[in-house]
């Protein structure tokens, strides 16, 4: 492969040897692409100079944030635009409750911002501390709490685009499109009547379910005519975002929490369901699966014939109604059979019950040193009335294929992360692998569910979308890329799938692989030990 020679005009950090393209090989899915360069823009001007050379010349980019990404789409053969250094976080306007942030800001820093005034950025994911605000708008990101408020999409009011071609504009919801940009005049020409009459034939959704990140939301668009809606989940493919206009909410007055134990899955589904019904802000599943992990880390006193746990949170004006409703989770939990309840009802005892939830990931990393965590089924989710059978599902096919694997995740929604754990010393573990993978996708698209609920369908998933999206809905999605991205620059091979793509490629756990250079390992290895991954790769080489 010829060495790209920087673009000319561009003033940003432009590298093309071997460490460099290393430490952005990979990020915290499974996947390991060495890229052709790697480059970091100064500023919006610089990401300007930098499409415009790309698209001269053919070349791929792939724009990436702290690289906590899990499907593979800040990971490619292309050029790495690394945007984590545009951080500035503008003002809280608290009167429109809105903030303005670059890309690169860190999800918990403008959650700081807001929180001065008395407000927050209600999308929660367990990567807060540390993935950024362009990453979240691109895969369409959710969390705990997105049971109550929803996913990353409705919080957008507005973003700063660079298109396929080099222009800029402002993309606000409410307001016009800017047709005087080449994309968009050829997506309202081309793709808008389509897309609005196809949509009122057959909505491009997956019918029930409650959280959807996967294809480009050509339904949410059809709805609002918004171009937010659209570019908003659409992974890099589209657009590059260059700065994003919020919505914030006023911060919880008060909150109590309720762990539920059941001996039965469905007894527990069915209290998720209810504990919605009641206002949950948020209802988190742990399998048995999980449990038995936290239990072996000395993380629970759950009892051994529990099925799932539950842990719920409520919030309210006033710590005497969060009480009451926290105790009506409670009752409620206790009527859909748990064995055991306990009610949370201050700080320091809400943190405590919430530590099982957020015990896993340290535990998995003290596990057997040849089992590997590997999230590739880690983001489904159903219609909530196929929640069992969906958990049930994946057991079945971890046990068929002897994988050990570890349930979790978000039962308001029906949305499951599963970690299997792999022994990469056997030598079919990746055949094994790919059956689970091959079994799982089946089984969400018979229980009528999406493959990505909330970290997007990166190059993992994107060759798998014909096995849940109809040939209607993906035709829709083809016909969005191209108006917007005609050259097929803007992180090719996510959303929409190039000819040949497979969805296990390069699993940068492969003991077979060529090693990357010491100081990459070195590294990657501290951003995943450290759960480093705000902090700037080149600095750790």
């Amino acid at each position: 492969m010829a060495s790209l020679s920087r673009p000319v005009g561009f003033r940003g950090v432009f590298r093309t040897d071997e460490v460099a393209r290393a430490v952005y090989s990979e990020a915290a899915g499974i996947g390991r692409i060495i890229p052709q360069a790697v480059a970091v823009p100064a500023d919006a001007a610089d990401v300007q100079t930098l499409v415009r050379w790309a698209r001269d010349r053919g070349t791929p980019l792939i724009p990436r944030g702290s690289g906590s990404s899990m499907a593979g789409g800040a990971i490619g053969d292309g050029v790495i635009v690394d945007l984590s250094r545009f951080r500035e976080i503008g003002p809280v306007n608290a009167e429109a409750r809105s903030i303005i942030v670059e890309p690169g800001a860190v999800r918990g820093d403008v959650n700081k911002a807001a929180e001065s005034h008395g407000l927050r950025f209600p999308v929660d994911p367990s990567s807060g501390s540390f993935c950024t605000i362009g990453g979240m708008v691109s895969t369409n990101a959710a969390g705990a709490h997105s049971l109550f408020f929803g996913s990353t999409r409705p919080c957008v009011r507005s973003l700063r685009c660079i298109f396929e071609d080099g222009s800029i504009a402002d993309v606000r919801r409410g307001a016009p499109a800017p047709d005087h940009i080449q994309a968009v005049a050829r997506f309202l020409r081309d793709a808008h009547p389509i897309i609005a009459a196809a949509e009122e034939v057959s909505r491009a959704r997956h019918t029930g379910v409650r959280k959807e990140s996967s294809g480009y939301a050509t339904a949410d668009y059809a709805r609002s005519y918004d171009l937010v809606d659209l570019l908003a989940g659409s992974e890099g493919t589209l657009v590059i975002f260059v700065g994003i206009e919020l919505s914030l909410t006023p911060m919880a007055n008060a909150t109590s929490s309720v762990l539920g134990a059941f001996s039965s899955l469905d007894n527990a589904v069915h209290a998720a369901v209810r504990a919605r019904e009641e206002g949950a802000a948020a209802c988190e599943l742990l399998d048995r699966t999980f449990v038995d992990v936290a239990r072996v880390g000395g993380k629970s006193d759950v009892p051994n014939d529990v099925e799932a746990v539950l842990l719920a949170e409520v919030e309210r004006d006033s710590p005497s109604d969060a009480s009451a409703a926290a105790q009506t989770i409670a009752a409620l939990f206790e009527r859909a059979g748990a064995t055991s309840v306990r009610v949370a009802l201050d700080e320091p005892t809400e943190t405590e019950l919430w530590e099982l939830r957020h015990a896993a990931s340290p535990i998995l990393s003290r596990l057997d040193p040849s089992l590997r965590s590997m999230q590739f089924i880690e983001d489904a989710a159903v219609p909530p009335d196929r929640l069992a059978d969906y958990v049930r599902g994946v057991r079945a096919s971890l046990a068929r294929n002897g994988i050990r694997g570890v349930i979790f995740g978000h039962a308001g929604d029906a949305h499951v992360h599963v970690n299997p754990l792999i022994d990469v010393a056997a030598p079919d573990w990746r055949e094994r692998a790919a059956r689970i993978l091959d079994e799982v996708t089946d089984l969400v698209a018979q229980l009528g569910g999406t493959l990505t609920g909330e970290h997007g369908d990166g190059r993992l998933r994107t060759p798998l979308l014909d096995r849940v999206w109809s040939k209607q809905a993906l035709a829709r999605f083809a016909l969005v890329k191209n108006c917007f991205d005609p050259s097929g620059i803007l992180n090719p091979g996510v959303k929409v799938p190039t000819a040949g793509q497979r969805a296990f490629e390069q699993i940068k756990y492969d003991p077979e692989l060529s090693p990357l250079p010491a100081e990459a390992i070195a590294a990657l290895a501290c951003v995943e030990r450290e759960r480093a991954y705000a902090a700037s790769r080149l600095d750790l080489i």
